[in-house]
């Protein structure tokens, strides 16, 4: 009878938090790095997926929002902890994105010391309480498949390594594309494989998958799904730009058919990064990205002067931070006040009118 009574309670407590993460108000609802003196990762604690929202600890919904690295073999300098301290305390950053480019020149395979990039930017995290995508941005192989050996080595030393932090979030394919790289034949069998082997050093972390054509085609999962999706999200890229309407209606689609989905990168410019900073388009998107709850890392910060990096053609060559304004592009302005919650689309409708 003690038994069935447990049973019942646990049951019911089940499913109090499902409906709480589905129906409550975002936990987190100012977007703050710290507030009352704790870190993002003290409050939230353990993540967790709960339907397709993104939870803390207790079943809340939360919406995390932050930068991405640029290419750690090329811009990996900032990934440190000067750098990603005060995005945490300057920019109200909750997450970091390190960016393990693995196939290319001078990418992990050809160039493994890149991984203590990685765990730099894991370190700096924990440290300072914020959470960290781990990410392994498959791109120029086309297929996670090519390199999976890597992956599998890769991939079961971090989460032997860091599996009992509820900081990391395991980032497992970047941006697969190619007319032969498919969701059935390519993504899953590697995705599944990958997820396995993190499993057995880490149960709970979040792991987030990439979808085909560049992380696009976000409705692929939820036809074939993966046979392990617990603590799984998917991710869609976009670059305001080029990604406009119909993009945040594929977005839609895949939430309403059950996939869970976090923007790993996403950027204010066209896709090839350049061709200027679309404002309003962005807007758009924060606006979408909050209603649906979907946690973000915009791309990225680097100061090669293309309109997506946040910082000035050769600013802060040495990468310590504390940024002044004229550090900053154009992008990067225009980040810093979504961030710092001082720009929204009332906002910047206003400030249009009184130009």
């Amino acid at each position: 009878m003690k038994k069935s009574v447990m049973l019942f309670a646990a049951t019911f407590a089940a499913a109090l938090s499902f409906v709480s993460c589905v129906n409550s108000k975002y936990a987190n609802d100012t977007h703050l790095a710290i507030e009352d003196g704790k870190t993002v990762v003290e409050r939230y604690g353990q993540l967790q997926v709960i339907g397709t929202d993104l939870c803390d600890q207790n079943g809340n919904p939360v919406q995390l929002r932050g930068m991405s690295s640029h290419g750690l073999h090329w811009y990996g300098k900032y990934a440190n902890k000067d750098v990603i301290t005060w995005l945490r305390d300057d920019w109200n950053c909750q997450i970091w994105r390190a960016a393990l480019y693995t196939g290319g020149q001078g990418g992990y395979v050809s160039n493994p010391a890149l991984k203590e990039r990685v765990t730099d930017s894991v370190e700096a995290c924990i440290e300072n309480g914020m959470y960290v995508l781990v990410d392994w941005h498959v791109l120029e192989e086309h297929d996670p498949l090519l390199y999976k050996k890597y992956a599998v080595e890769f991939f079961d030393e971090m989460s032997k390594k860091y599996g009992d932090k509820p900081n990391v979030i395991y980032e497992i394919c970047n941006e697969p594309n190619g007319e032969k790289v498919t969701w059935s034949d390519n993504i899953k069998p590697y995705a599944e494989e990958i997820i396995e082997v993190i499993r057995k050093n880490d149960p709970d972390n979040i792991i987030i998958v990439g979808t085909p054509v560049w992380s696009s085609q976000v409705m692929a999962p939820s036809s074939d799904p993966l046979k392990n999706g617990k603590n799984v999200m998917y991710t869609c890229h976009f670059y305001a730009g080029s990604h406009k309407a119909e993009a945040r209606k594929n977005v839609a689609n895949a939430l309403k058919a059950g996939t869970p989905i976090f923007v790993t990168e996403w950027g204010t410019t066209q896709a090839s990064g350049d061709g200027g900073v679309y404002e309003k388009e962005t807007l758009k998107w924060m606006e979408f990205l909050k209603a649906h709850n979907i946690s973000w890392a915009n791309w990225s910060v680097n100061n090669k002067g293309e309109d997506s990096g946040i910082l000035a053609f050769n600013a802060d060559r040495e990468a310590k931070g504390n940024w002044k304004d004229k550090d900053l592009s154009k992008d990067g302005k225009f980040l810093r006040r979504i961030l710092r919650n001082e720009l929204d689309m009332k906002s910047w409708k206003q400030e249009q009118k009184n130009k």
